[in-house]
């Protein structure tokens, strides 16, 4: 058996999409997959099944601004998400992408509304690609200004409290590097706005800027990958503002919020699960901090500041806990919120309301709207998404698996009611594990085809995520990433052997870093395995610097270029592990050629080199998708149609697996390298 790794990069010309012969290579794959796809006989129901079940599939929580709530929502069956802003009870649509572009392309990647709620910047974005323009608009009528900034992806934008500009964020032309903060006054030209902050930083750094209410204070995050960043402040009120270190050089990460009397910041340092400080604006260094929140047994997620207190989201075992934190130092529990996975909140200083957005697998999106002040109990139904099928019919639990070195593992495994435990059911197995990112229960509809045909759907919390706070991350992080496979590969024998699944059907899923995840375990354990579906991958981990946006990682992944980091990343990087012989499972390898973040090169070489390696005659199928980038800004008809592919493709090849023909003659395979 030969591995790419002892040999050459057989495939290093999939890696220029420009090149002609790439171009033919992926012609004719994605022809090859659409073929194998559309001649599934679950695919057409499965349309039909996905159309009714994400007919309403998003709400944000809102932000409130004067007598004004902001948020974005896709509702019946629409393309796109589309900016309302909510007053005296009724909705009021401001800005609809589809309207401007009639194929449904163009998306609103963030938006941030003014102190008083006059106007609202936001950016969009078209095909996916996540380069954002930056727009301004009126809430009186949804009226568009003069405004147009380019280059501000993931943009961070706070407004000046007389709504006579903003701070904000962006890159040079076209770079995805070098990222500066700005000052930019309404009606002038971006090339006049004002350098604020951002010169002689490392180019892979990333911001975050945060103002108080009363525009006396400025706060700038600047990241340094997942893990650690500092935290810069000024005085706005003295031009130019003049930024000083509160906290620099430190390897933990502080997440800096601006309050009208003081700094507060969010750390891991010293406390793995997370504590909060204060800090006078006068004396903003880390030797003046006073510790408001200790670390507790639970990971502290969030914080917003209100008029009455701090109010903390925790994550507890993977369930969420909200309290307050009063102004005298005490903690009260939000009894509103017990029980309920709170994925948002969001809040003002200068207010007691705060609204919390909560979900659950089986429950969509709810907004609840809370007072602080004490009594705290005042909560009241905001908004919320219908539930298209019987909540009731479903189960939900959280098992606990042992990993390889001995470390405890949680997961949730979903099911529909009377699913037998006798080890018959086939499964799918979902992880991410990576970027502090916990995987919390999240309304999860496109699951229910699934269960409804007696298949069982789990989530494993694996190390590298932020379940159980900064140590848990590390624990999967760099020469440490190994443990995230190892307890993928755990999760999966546990499925089997607890008698929850057939051992013989149970497939993966996952995308971007988790699409790293099941390349990296198809690759290791390829016999455990009967699908894989793995959506816009990273698999080149030799190379991955080089592309898109991918050094903005290495603090996660390591570098390349090192030695000593290349020898850990070449041991798993799933390209270099496929031999040559070896039975590898069926395979779904989707990217998208507009993916500004994950190269679609890594979907190329990967689906290249099993295609060419694999002695199993399962099928290995790779798309890329034309006008569409990592996911974010998807069309509705492009999601409903990649779920059916999905899901059809895991119904044939996982569901059918223990008995499905998987010999050359059977039509479906013949997914060869050309």
């Amino acid at each position: 058996m030969t591995s790419t790794l002892a040999g050459s990069d057989p495939y290093r010309f999939l890696e220029d999409a420009r090149d002609p012969a790439t171009a033919r290579w992926t012609a004719e794959q994605n022809s090859r997959t659409r073929r194998f796809l559309d001649s599934l006989p679950q695919r057409a129901h499965l349309v039909e099944r996905f159309e009714a079940l994400i007919e309403s599939d998003s709400l944000s929580v809102p932000v409130a601004c004067g007598n004004r709530q902001f948020f974005t929502a896709r509702r019946e069956r629409a393309a796109q998400a589309s900016l309302y802003v909510r007053e005296d009870g009724r909705d009021r649509l401001l800005f609809d992408p589809v309207a401007h572009d009639p194929t449904g392309l163009t998306a609103i990647d963030w938006w941030y509304p003014s102190g008083r709620g006059t106007y609202v910047a936001y950016g969009v974005s078209s095909n996916g690609d996540e380069r954002s323009v930056l727009g301004v608009l009126r809430a009186d009528d949804g009226s568009a200004l003069d405004e147009r900034i380019p280059d501000t992806r993931y943009a961070s934008l706070v407004w000046l409290p007389d709504e006579s500009g903003f701070l904000y964020t962006r890159y040079p032309p076209g770079g995805n590097y070098d990222v500066r903060l700005y000052r930019h006054e309404l009606g002038t030209p971006p090339g006049a706005d004002r350098l604020l902050f951002g010169e002689g930083l490392k180019p892979e750094a990333m911001l975050q800027v945060d103002c108080s209410v009363d525009g006396a204070h400025v706060a700038v995050t600047v990241y340094d990958g997942w893990s650690r960043s500092d935290v810069y402040v000024a005085d706005a009120r003295v031009e130019p503002p003049c930024f000083v270190a509160a906290v620099e050089g430190r390897d933990a990460l502080y997440v800096a919020s601006a309050g009208t009397g003081a700094l507060y910041v969010r750390t891991g340092e010293g406390a793995s699960r997370g504590r909060l400080f204060a800090a006078a604006w006068d004396r903003p260094q880390r030797e003046f901090w006073c510790e408001l929140v200790t670390e507790s047994a639970a990971t502290l997620d969030e914080v917003v500041l209100t008029r009455a207190g701090l109010v903390l989201r925790y994550l507890d075992e993977v369930r969420s806990v909200v309290k307050i934190r009063r102004p005298d130092g005490s903690l009260e529990s939000v009894d509103a919120l017990a029980g309920k996975t709170v994925t948002q909140l969001s809040g003002r200083e200068d207010s007691a309301t705060f609204y919390a957005a909560h979900e659950g697998f089986f429950e969509a999106t709810t907004i609840t709207q809370l007072d602080a002040g004490p009594p705290h109990g005042a909560a009241c139904l905001w908004d919320a998404i219908p539930t298209p099928f019987d909540a009731g019919a479903y189960r939900s639990e959280q098992v606990w698996f042992t990993s390889r070195d001995g470390t405890r593992v949680p997961m949730d495994v979903l099911y529909k009611a009377g699913t037998p435990r006798d080890g018959s059911a086939p499964a799918v197995l979902y992880g991410y594990g990576g970027f502090d990112v916990a995987l919390v229960p999240a309304y999860a509809p496109t699951v229910v085809p699934w269960l409804d045909a007696g298949g069982v759907y789990a989530i494993a919390n694996l190390r590298g995520g932020g379940e159980f706070g900064e140590e848990w991350h590390r624990a999967g992080m760099r020469e440490r990433k190994q443990n995230v496979f190892d307890d993928f590969i755990a999760a999966a024998e546990y499925l089997g052997a607890s008698g929850l699944a057939d051992p013989r059907r149970v497939s993966i899923v996952g995308g971007s870093n988790g699409g790293l995840l099941v390349a990296a375990v198809s690759t290791q354990r390829p016999e455990l395995f009967a699908a894989v579906v793995c959506l816009v991958p990273l698999t080149d981990m030799l190379r991955y610097p080089d592309f898109a946006i991918a050094r903005l990682w290495i603090p996660e992944y390591g570098d390349p270029a090192d030695p000593r980091d290349a020898a850990f990343l070449g041991a798993y990087s799933p390209y270099h592990k496929v031999s040559d012989g070896i039975a590898y499972p069926a395979m779904l390898i989707a990217s998208a050629e507009s993916d500004g973040r994950v190269d679609p090169m890594h979907a190329r070489k990967f689906g290249a080199r099993v295609q060419a390696a694999t002695s199993s005659g399962a099928p290995v199928l790779v798309h890329v998708e034309p006008n569409a980038g990592h996911g974010v800004g998807k069309p509705r008809r492009k999601l409903v149609a990649e779920l059916a592919d999905r899901w059809s493709f895991l119904f044939a090849e996982g569901a059918g697996a223990a008995t499905a023909c998987t010999g050359p003659g059977d039509p479906r395979h013949g997914a060869e390298a050309p």
